[in-house]
């Protein structure tokens, strides 16, 4: 994404690319607010509208570029201070954003506090959220990361227990970062103009919060239980555990969750409560 195509670079459907106006790129720049030490990782930099003032008031800016053509034209523009990694950011891994800060001159890249920022194609957000906070878990130092995502999107990401729009993404992201509505843009911010609003948020980083005994049970269970959010809870669980009713029983009693309540008036703090009752040896 970017601030406009040329003739010769258009926008590709595939890549979900709408490219962002000159006039937006401004408002987005005061919302990420660079400072002269960061770091900056920019996921989808296309034609460099962010990439070029990003690097202007910042002291380092890895871009992340999956359209070879962009990201050709991007490193042929030797900006300075900004390195183009072209390749799916859904791709990278530890080793290999090691490997991207080390060429901007950052060896030591899990000791550099990362700030992230971009537009996010809307057809992979979700999943390139997810792929951050594994970063972040993985030992690198994300201070935060600013990001236009569908509007639909950030609204699942700061909803509340009771409500529609609560579920998977909101339980699990916000297990590991506070979320904040920062901007929302309209659809003609963009050219061209997709078929949705979108919306700026902010993810702030943090370790888990509760705690939970095993990540990967928890993850699970809420999976699960959302693949029937008009069932109870203690049926819901069912797809959790499908032969488990006694185990299903006894982890709702340890967690001191009603088995009569739906699964989206469940809090993050009771979702990690029954997580661990279910990994502590319940029947």
């Amino acid at each position: 994404m970017a601030e406009f195509p040329t003739p010769h670079v258009r926008a590709r459907k595939r890549f979900g690319q709408h490219f962002l106006e000159r006039a937006w790129v401004e408002k987005m720049m005061r919302a990420i607010a660079p400072d002269r030490t960061d770091t900056f990782l920019e996921i989808g930099p296309g034609r460099g509208a962010l990439t070029r003032p990003l690097a202007e008031a910042a002291a380092h800016v890895v871009a992340f570029e999956i359209d070879r053509d962009l990201a050709a034209t991007l490193r042929s523009a030797a900006i300075e201070r900004v390195v183009v990694v072209e390749g799916n950011f859904l791709d990278v891994t530890p080793a290999a954003l090691d490997e991207a800060l080390a060429r901007a001159g950052l060896l030591n890249g899990r000791q550099t506090l990362l700030r992230v920022a971009g537009n996010l194609p809307y057809n992979v957000a979700s999943p390139i959220l997810f792929s951050l906070v594994a970063l972040y878990r993985a030992g690198f130092m994300f201070e935060d990361a600013t990001v236009m995502l569908q509007r639909e999107v950030a609204d699942r990401l700061l909803a509340q227990p009771g409500t529609r729009e609560f579920g998977v993404l909101t339980v699990l992201i916000r297990h590991a970062a506070q979320v904040e509505r920062l901007l929302t843009l309209p659809r003609g911010a963009f050219r061209p103009a997709p078929k949705v609003d979108s919306t700026v948020v902010r993810l702030r980083f943090h370790s888990d919060e509760p705690p939970v005994r095993s990540r990967p049970e928890l993850e699970a269970l809420v999976q699960a239980v959302f693949t029937r959010r008009r069932k109870t809870v203690a049926n819901a669980l069912l797809a959790y555990r499908p032969s488990g009713q006694a185990a299903i029983e006894a982890a709702l009693a340890r967690a001191s969750i009603a088995g009569g309540r739906r699964p989206e008036t469940l809090d993050l703090a009771d979702f990690v409560r029954l997580s661990d009752a279910f990994g502590t040896g319940v029947p």
